[in-house]
């Protein structure tokens, strides 16, 4: 019961981050690409990689992953999102800004688990 209380904790403080993170994105960029999705699934993506790299080598406890691993980050990055608004900028017949959505979101947000896991290891 105690972790999940900690991933709704996490989970709420992650989908208030998400939602600011992506009205800020829409003030700077508008709203013609979906950069606040991209850039929380990057962001998330990273921090996953060091939460995962740091629980591999015991520095972080089950209650801390359950916390940001699956609460936070779980909260923070949106598969879902991602694939709405990929969808529609098809619909839209953007079919460019929807490739590019999909090669950014998948081969940054792989990349930067790697950098985040790389960080750590290298580190420790």
């Amino acid at each position: 019961m105690n972790n999940l209380l900690l991933v709704a904790l996490g989970g709420s403080i992650g989908a208030v981050f998400r939602y600011l993170i992506s009205i800020f994105m829409i003030q700077v960029f508008g709203s013609s690409f979906p950069f606040g999705t991209l850039l929380v699934n990057v962001l998330g993506s990273f921090l996953m990689g060091v939460i995962y790299a740091l629980g591999q080598m015991s520095h972080i406890s089950p209650e801390l992953k359950a916390l940001i691993g699956v609460g936070l980050l779980g909260a923070l990055t949106t598969f879902s999102t991602f694939s709405n608004e990929t969808l529609l900028l098809m619909q839209e017949g953007d079919w460019l800004k929807a490739a590019l959505n999909v090669v950014l979101n998948l081969s940054l947000c792989l990349f930067m688990v790697y950098l985040g896991q790389q960080l750590v290891f290298s580190r420790i």
